[in-house]
């Protein structure tokens, strides 16, 4: 079996962890893609992601996708 039909079998995550820049102060923190809380600013306590089931709603702007 070549490398390639052994990854397709191995199943990939869905979510990830995402850099999220605030929009009030500019203070950068990473945010799960699926957060089941709402996700405050550590330094302002701007909310930055709200739940909504299944991913939750990023409000900041992500600034990378980290993997």
């Amino acid at each position: 079996m070549s490398r390639v039909e052994i990854e397709g079998m191995i199943p990939q995550p869905r979510s990830r962890f995402l850099l999220v820049s605030c929009l009030s102060c500019g203070n950068k923190q990473v945010v799960f893609d699926s957060a089941k809380t709402v996700v405050r600013c550590a330094v302002c306590r701007e909310v930055l992601a709200v739940p909504r089931g299944g991913k939750s709603k990023v409000l900041g702007k992500v600034v990378a996708v980290l993997t």
